[in-house]
Formats: structure tokens, sequence, C-alpha cells
């Protein structure tokens, strides 16, 4: 390793929520040892970003403001919600709302707040490009990485930078159907916001949504209200929208114990999660909006106008771009009809892939042990299952759906998640550090 390469005890690869929480749960571990864990992270946006597309005036979060970066794991947290509330001045008037669900805007400031204490861990503009083995690696035991970082900011270049351990926090990816690919006039929900606000609103005469879930819900809803010239097609494969079930009972699916029930329970007990409960959250819209915009659909029958239609039982079979807009090859389930429609713009609201942290892992992922199925094998605590000779650390914030279950994904449990990888980090350097005491 270079004299001069920059060496972490941790390196974060991401820094969105999972990563700002893992921050922070590493900075309050001074609480239980004076020896702080250095740490950095490296994010490819140019800030920080958490569904900035999808930041629609007055969405609501589907999660409780509890369910913040550090409350369930330390209720006490300077980094709570509450407390940024407190710094804010709005305590008293968020209690007098008496709302659980404060805007996603909201949130979203919540973490800008958050992340302004971690500005000299965190470097913007820099993408990981793989991980190496040490210089002059003989196929002895791993200790140490190399991270090999990209600046894909003005000045560019690229560096290098040691690890002990790795935080995989890249982020879901958004999934298109298959042979539709973006364009202008062509865009997934993840990029609604930027792409929307690029159009001419007078001249937008028709526009599709594609899904059924929550995000194809408020964009249609947000597309009717903010053009009201325009006719709004939802496309959707199912009969109509389905509400989300949050009951108190369903909900216990995304408490920290139901990782554990997830993860030591049998293949039948990991199916049964996944078949009576994603409708939680997989699919489904919230009751508000579904209302929303059946009331809309309704004073438009009233009004004896057509805006909002409903493609139900429905799917695009292609879409020709064009430079104006595109032309849909629309298939019906209903009648097994096939037609041609033509609109201005065109969101597909088709959800997202988990992360894959296999081509990031570059020289590491011949050690990372692989299950029946060829998924990655990933421990109780969220490290990579290894080869005996890598002691070098690779936990996933993401990607273990397989492992631990629908929250994989979700807020719901960053707050724990990120204290159990932080303690995990920890035990293992110091477990580490007493056997090189001992030789």
């Amino acid at each position: 390793m270079e004299a001069n390469t920059e060496a972490y005890e941790v390196v974060g690869i991401g820094f969105g929520p999972a990563n700002l929480s893992l921050a922070i749960a590493l900075e309050e571990q001074r609480g239980k040892d004076e020896k702080q864990l250095t740490a950095a992270f490296f994010e490819k946006q140019p800030s920080l970003g958490w569904h900035r597309n999808m930041l629609l005036p007055d969405t609501k979060m589907q999660i409780s403001f509890l369910k913040d970066l550090a409350t369930f794991r330390n209720p006490a947290s300077q980094w709570s919600f509450i407390a940024y509330l407190h710094a804010a001045g709005r305590l008293a008037q968020f209690v007098n709302n008496q709302n659980f669900f404060p805007t996603r805007n909201e949130f979203h400031d919540y973490l800008e707040w958050a992340e302004s204490s971690f500005s000299d861990r965190v470097t913007y503009n820099s993408e990981v490009n793989a991980v190496h083995l040490p210089d002059g690696h003989d196929g002895g035991p791993v200790d140490t990485v190399r991270v090999e970082v990209k600046d894909n900011g003005p000045r560019g270049g690229t560096r290098l930078v040691e690890a002990r351990n790795l935080v995989i926090s890249t982020g879901l990816v958004p999934k298109m159907p298959d042979g539709v690919d973006r364009g202008e006039r062509v865009w997934h929900s993840s990029e609604f916001l930027g792409r929307f606000h690029t159009l001419d609103p007078s001249r937008v005469r028709r526009f599709a949504v594609v899904g059924a879930g929550q995000s194809a819900a408020e964009i249609t809803r947000y597309v009717y209200d903010t053009i009201p010239d325009a006719e709004v097609y939802a496309i959707m494969p199912s009969y109509g929208y389905s509400i989300a079930d949050d009951t108190p009972y369903a909900n216990r699916i995304f408490d920290a114990d139901a990782v554990d029930d997830y993860y030591g329970g049998t293949d039948r007990t990991r199916e049964s999660f996944w078949r009576y409960h994603r409708n939680t959250n997989y699919g489904v819209a919230d009751d508000e909006v579904i209302r929303d915009l059946y009331q809309r659909a309704y004073d438009d029958e009233v009004a004896r106008i057509k805006r909002l239609h409903l493609l139900n039982l429905s799917r695009v079979q292609r879409v020709d771009q064009r430079a104006d807009g595109a032309r849909l090859t629309m298939h019906s389930v209903r009648d097994d009809s096939v037609y041609d429609l033509d609109v201005d713009a065109i969101v597909f609201a088709t959800g997202y892939d988990s992360m894959d942290p296999t081509a990031l892992l570059g020289d590491l992922a011949p050690y990372c042990l692989r299950d029946d199925e060829g998924r990655l094998r990933v421990e109780r605590d969220y490290r990579l299952v290894t080869k005996p000779e890598l002691n070098v650390g690779i936990y996933l914030q993401g990607g273990t759906e397989h492992t631990h279950g629908l929250a994989s994904s979700l807020l719901s449990n960053i707050a724990i998640r990120s204290g159990e990888i932080a303690d995990a980090i920890a035990i293992a350097i110091d477990l580490a550090s007493r056997r090189h005491t001992t030789v």
C-alpha cells in the first residue's frame, strides 16, 4: 500500500439515508468506547438526495416520524426527527398538527439537517469504481483492501483509499419493462419531477402513467391537478388501485424482531412473509390518494367531461419514441385487443430492483460465498459470508431481501440495522486487535 494512501477502518459506498444513519451510529459509539472508528463515505451524487424527483407537494411519508435515522436505536439521539423539529423551532407546531406522518419535503429537510453534521466524512461527486486486493498480495490473509474512487467533479482523477471494512449502500435500481428505454418523453418515476418541469404545460394534451402502486397514484393525481387541460391515462395490469395494509399487526413485519423471524425461518416461513404481506408495500397505494383520484373521476362524470382515464387490465406492449411524445402499443387483457395510444409523455412507475454489489466488489467477488440459487450469503449482522482468508468485513445496506425480509430496502429499520452494523464492525476490529497483540 502506498505511503500516502488514505486509510480508514470503515469506508461507506453511497451516502443516502442508510449510510447517513450508519455515520450517526458510529459517532454515537463514542459513548460506549473512547476510541472512535475512522470512517469515510463516498457518494456519486453532487449532494445528499433521497427520491428528490418524487418530492411532490403535500405528499406524506408512509411511515411514522419516529422511524427516523436514530430513534429506534437511541431515543436520546441528537439526530432524531424530534431533535430536528426542536432545532427548527417547530416542535410545538408539529405536535399540534396531531399527525405521525410528516410531508416528504419536511423529512428530506430533516435528512439534510442531519447530514450537515457529517460533511467532513462524506465526499460527493465521488463514484467507487472497484475494490482491489492490496498491492503484492500473495494469496494469504487479506486484512485491508484498496477502494478505487473516481472524482466526477471538475477536478476529475482517481484516488485509492484503504479500508478494513466496507459498507455498501448504493440504493435501488430503477426498473423499466423489457424492451422499453428511457428517453426525452419516456421516463421512470425516479426522474419524474426533473423531467416534468422541462415540459411546456400548455402543449401537453395526453399524459400516461404506468403502474398501480403509491408512486403511480401520486403522479397521476399530480399531473391531473397541475395540467388542468390534459387527459391523464392511468395504465395498470390490475382492475384498480389496491389499498396498502398499514394496520398494526401487519406493520409488525417491519419491526426488528421480524428480521430475526425471517432470517432464522425456514423457506416456507420466508415464502409466507412475502405471500401474505406484500400488500404492505408492493403495488399498493394509500387510502387517501386512492379516494382523491376516485373523487376527481366522479367530479368529471358530474361535469360531463372525461380527463382521467383508467386503463385497467392493460399493459404497454411497445413504446415508439418521437420528438414530441410517444406512441404506445397497448394490450387489453379484458378482450385481448391491441390498439395504439399517442401521448405527449409517459412515466413508468414500475418499481426498482435491489442493488447487486457483485460488479462493485471486483477482486473480492471470488471470496464472497453464495447460496444454492446464486445469491450472496449474508450473516444476521448484514456482513457477507466470505472465505476464511478474507478478514475485511463487507456489509450490505440493501440487497438483503432474500435473507432479512421485506424491510431491507425501506426506512423502517435503518436505525436498528445501522447500529447492528456499527457494533459488528467495532467487535470485529477489537477481536483483530487482540489477536495481533497476542501474536
